[in-house]
């Protein structure tokens, strides 16, 4: 027997969000160019990347914050959408409706999120060369991360989990890699 009370909890809550994607977001213009275009430039890390080069334009620590970010990008990108990714092995949400934009298929496991993880790492790297403008780099990061239910990519406890591992990842970078510039002051 199954149904919403023999569900377990993450999948009525994955359920219940992609219910709410349904019925306030997918199929409306204006979100769907947005959140495939997050998605799209989430690939890889390209909007991270592009937001580095930016900040690193401005001086010489700058720069160096950029490089560090970058590097930090692709070592914890290649540590969530590899051995992470192979512990959990989920597989991905269906669908039976055409997609209304062209994008991309991995080939990984849905769980955890590697944009939402890569999203909130990299604002927690960029936020700290950039202060005032933490609350861009985090609503980018949201965006990029809602995007992944919105495509339906992702279930929302993939973008939840990929959310908090990238959080932690990046407040561990931060850490280990201190932001150029004040390494005796720490």
């Amino acid at each position: 027997m199954s149904g919403p009370a023999t569900e377990e909890p993450v999948d009525r809550f994955d359920q219940w969000v992609d219910e709410l994607f349904d019925q306030y977001l997918r199929g409306r213009p204006v979100a769907d160019r947005l959140f495939y275009a997050a998605s799209a430039l989430g690939d890889h890390g390209v909007i991270w990347l592009i937001l580095a080069a930016a900040q690193g334009l401005r001086s010489d620590d700058h720069w160096r914050g950029a490089l560090r970010a970058a590097a930090g990008i692709s070592v914890e990108s290649a540590f969530v959408n590899g051995p992470v990714k192979w512990l959990f092995r989920r597989d991905r949400p269906t669908t039976s409706t055409a997609r209304p934009l062209p994008l991309r298929q991995p080939r990984t496991s849905s769980f955890p999120s590697g944009h939402a993880s890569s999203a909130f790492f990299a604002a927690a790297l960029l936020s700290e060369g950039d202060p005032a403008l933490r609350p861009l780099y985090y609503a980018i990061a949201v965006v990029v991360a809602l995007s992944r239910i919105h495509v339906r990519i992702h279930h929302a406890s993939d973008v939840a989990a990929g959310i908090g591992l990238g959080a932690v990842l990046g407040e561990i970078a931060r850490r280990l890699m201190p932001w150029p510039g004040t390494r005796g002051s720490r």
